[in-house]
């Protein structure tokens, strides 16, 4: 199997400079952010079904400190003008009046990065707990757990996005190091936060078979995960990255096959993990 080498990671506008990167690890040294009552966002989908148990009401944040090569949602990546305003009394009054068809399920908050706009998302799940709705947060983790703190006291259920184990291949995937995701995923687990850790699969990229058993090992010893999502990479957002002017460097790899994704699978179960 063969690994897209740095060379070939695109050196242009849109991917993360060391300010960018800089930036989100500053958050490190800041206290918990006090409640904000607006944000950025992206999109909101009413009725999804694939973030979180049931039918999930999911707001998609804009602003992300991470490059994934296989993103589908670059135009989330950076807080700009294109971005919508809006305000938590705005989103709550759209999520009440879907509340009836939000069936075993709640709002989940993507992006992007949610955790960028901590007081925004806190104030948003304090607000859904007051109408008895279930909160999902979707991250990749690469925030300072105490940032998240006001976000993680409403927050029923995380899903975790890990993107590889082996330091060099997140890195490479992502643009940034794989500490601060680490770190998170065991504070998670040290407050016993229920937890959904996502995998997304690229054949010739993630799918090296030792980076694979290193990410079931870690995740097996975590002890608050509930279920791992092994998702298959597609090519559905290629179509953004070239409306952007971005090359998108996975153009010539194909989903995995379903043997691929099988053998993926029964390895987190070899470790007592519930995978799908």
């Amino acid at each position: 199997m063969t690994i897209i080498s740095d060379s070939r990671l695109p050196q242009i506008p849109g991917f993360p400079t060391s300010e960018v990167i800089q930036q989100a690890l500053s958050m490190r040294d800041r206290t918990p952010p006090a409640p904000v009552q607006v944000g950025r966002i992206h999109s909101i989908e009413t009725c999804g079904t694939v973030d979180g148990p049931g039918i999930r009401f999911v707001i998609f944040t804009q602003g992300c400190p991470l490059r994934c090569l296989y993103c589908h949602n670059p135009d989330c990546q950076t807080i700009n003008d294109d971005a919508t305003v809006t305000t938590v009394d705005e989103i709550m009054a759209r999520i009440k009046q879907t509340k009836n068809y939000l069936r075993n399920g709640g709002v989940t908050i993507s992006g992007g990065e949610p955790l960028m706009q901590p007081g925004f998302v806190a104030e948003i799940f304090e607000r859904c707990h007051q109408i008895d709705l279930h909160t999902a947060l979707d991250t990749s983790g690469y925030i300072a757990p105490e940032l998240a703190e006001p976000v993680l006291k409403n927050t029923d259920l995380v899903l975790l996005d890990i993107k590889s184990y082996h330091p060099d291949l997140f890195r490479k995937v992502t643009s940034v190091s794989i500490e601060p995701t680490l770190k998170f995923a065991r504070y998670l687990a040290k407050i016993g936060k229920p937890t959904w850790v996502r995998f997304v699969l690229v054949p010739g990229l993630t799918d090296i078979e030792e980076n694979v058993v290193s990410l079931a090992k870690f995740v097996s010893s975590l002890g608050n995960v509930e279920k791992v999502e092994i998702l298959p990479f597609h090519k559905m957002g290629e179509y953004k990255w070239q409306q952007m002017g971005l090359p998108y460097v996975l153009g010539d790899t194909q989903p995995p096959t379903p043997e691929q994704l099988d053998h993926v699978i029964q390895i987190f179960r070899d470790y007592r993990l519930t995978t799908v």
